[in-house]
């Protein structure tokens, strides 16, 4: 059990985001730690395409406009509670 670099949760189980998606070029670059909900609800919202663009820091993933609400509600749930992460209606649209 670790914390979430992203929500700041403490007692989450964390996994490893590559910041640059490893297919954008990113294997060997820098990662953080995120909680499963944050870890899934990025790449729900977003395609690597737009991760690679520009969300390749925890400022600027803390300052999107989707996750910051999604960062807001989370914050309040206990880290031991499990959630549905749904890929987004944009998203779908896109085919990813």
């Amino acid at each position: 059990m670790g914390v979430c670099e992203l929500c700041g949760r403490n007692g989450v189980e964390t996994t490893v985001h590559h910041l640059l998606p490893k297919e954008m070029g990113g294997t060997f670059g820098s990662t953080a730690k995120l909680c499963i909900p944050c870890h899934k609800q990025i790449h729900a919202l977003y395609t690597n395409e737009e991760i690679a663009a520009r969300l390749t820091t925890l400022r600027e993933m803390r300052e999107d406009e989707k996750l910051s609400r999604f960062i807001k509600w989370l914050r309040k749930q206990p880290p031991t509670k499990l959630m549905k992460i749904k890929k987004s209606n944009e998203r779908k649209k896109k085919g990813r």
